[in-house]
């Protein structure tokens, strides 16, 4: 039997939008008001998802979500609230989705893990396009002052931009990650870092240490890349208490990268077992992304044979 989505139910909604949208017809003027009417509870509106209990029933609807947001861009492509909505939907959705795709292959069919691996890729790039944009409404020409001279070019950032400091330096940091085929990428670490750095002083408790979450990957990496382990300890503590120790993804994060890369087998063992003791329901607001956590949880649990000498 179809599930139906309740009354008010995203899908619904986002429904009633596009329908209104498509009888404004060329109206543009009058279009692009009703589309900046809905953008703000677009990019506000997260909760919704957060809260879900259902991993398949957010994989399904997601993706319709994200193309009305692209939809609505094409009437109003500098509207600062979709063009967050786009860039922090698509990050989500190949973390919590693709990369898990990644994780389930990869021990038995190498193929599909690399077509994954790519199909992720491409998605956090797009995310990342879609933040450049909105912090180019600010900051006309940061996309290409950051490869030039990044801490000069996130200087002027200020409060108000941490949001997309934090999703272009997620998403771009994903990419780069995922991107193993293309190491030409490597060459944007120096971008990634001052984004995330920057917002970090900006904003240190944004989501709940979202921001010192990000870096711990950054700093699991080896010297030579920037990487340091006695800064990525740092990042992680202070996220721990940040998020008072209810975010499962801080220790996925941190089993996956730091324990991994030390080949720390104990703490890549205990950092799983805290995400798997987190009660899911404990946190509404977090549900939906513990259960993406602990769901990657018990795949690297399965795959540790492989990750450790």
């Amino acid at each position: 039997m179809k599930r139906v989505p309740p009354r008010g139910h995203p899908s619904r909604v986002l429904s009633g939008i596009v329908l209104l949208v498509v009888l404004l017809g060329g109206c543009a003027g009058v279009r692009r008001v009703a589309v900046r009417s809905v953008a703000k509870s677009l990019a506000t509106g997260g909760s919704v998802w957060a809260s879900d209990d259902d991993l398949e029933l957010v994989r399904e609807a997601l993706p319709t979500t994200l193309k009305t947001v692209e939809s609505l861009l094409a009437s109003d492509p500098r509207n600062p609230d979709l063009l967050l909505a786009a860039a922090g939907g698509f990050t989500q959705y190949a973390y919590a989705f693709l990369e898990t795709d990644v994780l389930q292959a990869e021990a038995h069919d190498p193929a599909a893990a690399a077509a994954a691996r790519e199909r992720a890729r491409r998605m956090y790039v797009r995310a990342r396009d879609y933040a450049l944009r909105g912090l180019e409404l600010a900051h006309p020409g940061i996309g290409e002052a950051l490869r030039k001279d990044p801490m000069a070019a996130v200087a002027a950032c200020t409060l108000a931009d941490v949001p997309l400091l934090y999703w272009t330096g997620a998403s771009w940091g994903a990419a780069i990650a995922s991107g193993k085929d293309h190491p030409e990428l490597l060459a944007d670490l120096p971008a990634v870092r001052a984004l995330l750095e920057r917002g970090l002083a900006l904003q240190e408790d944004f989501q709940a240490g979202a921001l010192h979450a990000a870096l711990i990957s950054l700093d699991a990496l080896s010297p030579m890349m920037g990487g340091n382990p006695e800064r990525a300890q740092q990042h992680y503590q202070r996220a721990l208490a940040l998020s008072g120790g209810h975010d499962a993804s801080l220790f996925v994060t941190w089993a996956a990268s730091v324990a991994v890369a030390t080949q720390d087998r104990a703490g890549f063992d205990a950092a799983l077992a805290r995400a798997l003791a987190i009660d899911p329901d404990a946190f509404p607001a977090n549900r939906l992304a513990n259960l993406v956590a602990q769901y990657r949880a018990r795949l690297l649990q399965g795959r540790a044979d492989d990750l450790f000498l």
